[in-house]
């Protein structure tokens, strides 16, 4: 029995069969359960769930308005990664650019610093995954904040 998240992004495809290629052959993500006969699938990757379904270009509740190039728009998906190097290099041999090479971000949480490896890719449909692999937190006296 899976244990779902409590938030689960459900993103919709415009081909099923590239989209869980990219996610499963490249990213590693697991297919935890699928319903090919309704083009869809729940994925699973270190700890994080998402779902895709394959568009049918019908009207729909499920659909705000027609998609456009690149999906997603607004939003990106932080995804996190043990080993963020590893997988960027897995990105790129497979034939995929990655948005944003790999780079330490630190972010300020009160008087931490937590600190992030990270890059970006598009999935085939445009959608933005940062893959994000957590660095020891720094803490810093107030008056450098």
């Amino acid at each position: 029995m899976i244990e779902f998240n409590k938030l689960v992004p459900e993103l919709i495809v415009s081909d099923i069969k590239k989209s869980l290629k990219f996610y499963c052959k490249v990213l590693d993500f697991k297919v935890e359960y699928e319903r090919p006969e309704n083009g869809f699938a729940f994925l699973s990757y270190n700890g994080s769930q998402l779902m895709l379904e394959q568009d049918d270009y019908n009207l729909s509740p499920w659909r705000v308005a027609p998609l456009e190039r690149p999906y997603g728009r607004g939003m990106n998906l932080s995804i996190n990664c043990p080993d963020v190097a590893a997988l960027a290099r897995t990105v790129l041999s497979c034939g995929y650019e990655l948005r944003k090479p790999v780079e330490t971000c630190w972010y300020r949480e009160n008087k931490e610093l937590l600190g992030e490896c990270n890059f970006l890719v598009l999935d085939p449909d445009g959608y933005l995954l940062r893959f994000a692999q957590a660095l020891d937190p720094k803490h810093k006296p107030h008056d450098e904040l």
